[in-house]
């Protein structure tokens, strides 16, 4: 008589139950989150220690020093009024990440909240929170900028409230729109029988679902709102003298690409590392919290 088939149920314990991975040993081992990682926490390094450190006062003019190369003293030279370009990109690095933080916040509330709104009112609701939405598409950074500055006058406040508004519209939508499939699930379905209101049901069941997808967005925002800020206050618009800004040293730079042309490189590198890194987070991310692709790694 051949020997009975081994099966799931009779196998041992060990082998039945396979070793769960967990979101960071999963997360160590995918190269995009890894490396969007490290760029980013480079760059936010680079803003904290500023704030306890620089090589040299980033704000002191010192005009016979101008325009000197790369030495011991000034790592990477110093620019046409004598600062050191270490210490300004490190102070750059800060003003950057906190016009960022606070716009893409800013954008976050909003844009969250009135997105879960329309998704669970449905109706006229709805209807005025899109039109909202595409009304204020008409309205880019720059030119929200260039409004604000003619009443209030340009500034670091000016570019947060600028590129803020502008992130209000993409998160919205964006909610609104991932809101609404979970609105349609099962459970979301069997929660409105057993007599749960929208508002608990938004909060406890449709927020959680789509916390995912936010994250992820809130990344590419933030990419998106560094390069807003250099925009703008390499038009003037954002940041002012004498608070140093990445697109503050691109504009002071334009007049001297002929004679000192590293001078426009370092802030150029400066922000190209630091959109290039959150975007590989993001997909990085997108990647690891989708439950198919993460069955797929």
């Amino acid at each position: 008589m051949s020997a009975p088939l081994t099966t799931p149920i009779d196998a041992p314990m060990a082998t039945r139950r396979l070793p769960a991975r967990t979101f960071w040993a999963r997360a160590l081992r995918h190269r995009s989150f890894v490396l969007g990682g490290s760029l980013s926490l480079l760059v936010l390094a680079s803003a904290l220690l500023s704030l306890v450190w620089t090589p040299w006062s980033p704000y002191e003019i010192d005009i016979a020093s101008k325009l000197r190369p790369p030495s011991a003293a000034h790592w990477l030279g110093t620019d046409s009024f004598g600062r050191d370009i270490v210490s300004l990109l490190l102070a750059g690095a800060r003003s950057t990440i906190l016009v960022g933080v606070i716009a893409v916040g800013i954008g976050l509330s909003f844009g969250v909240t009135l997105g879960l709104l329309a998704s669970a009112r449905r109706g006229w609701t709805e209807e005025i929170i899109m039109r909202f939405s595409d009304f204020t598409f008409a309205f880019p950074a720059v030119l929200s900028a260039i409004m604000l500055a003619a009443v209030f006058g340009p500034g670091m406040v000016t570019s947060i409230v600028a590129i803020g508004i502008f992130q209000i519209p993409t998160l919205t939508r964006l909610t609104r729109g991932s809101a609404n499939a979970i609105w349609a699930r099962e459970f979301v379905l069997a929660a409105r029988a057993a007599g749960k209101g929208a508002f608990r049901i938004t909060i406890e069941h449709v927020l959680p679902n789509i916390l995912s997808i936010l994250i992820v967005q809130v990344t590419i925002q933030f990419a998106l709102a560094i390069l807003a800020e250099a925009a703008l206050s390499y038009l003037g618009l954002g940041t002012q003298p004498p608070q140093p800004s990445w697109g503050r040293m691109l504009n002071d730079a334009q007049t001297l690409l002929f004679q000192s042309p590293m001078l426009a490189v370092y802030p150029g590198a400066a922000i190209a590392i630091a959109v290039l890194g959150l975007n590989l987070l993001g997909d990085g991310l997108r990647d690891l919290l989708d439950p198919r692709l993460a069955r797929e790694r």
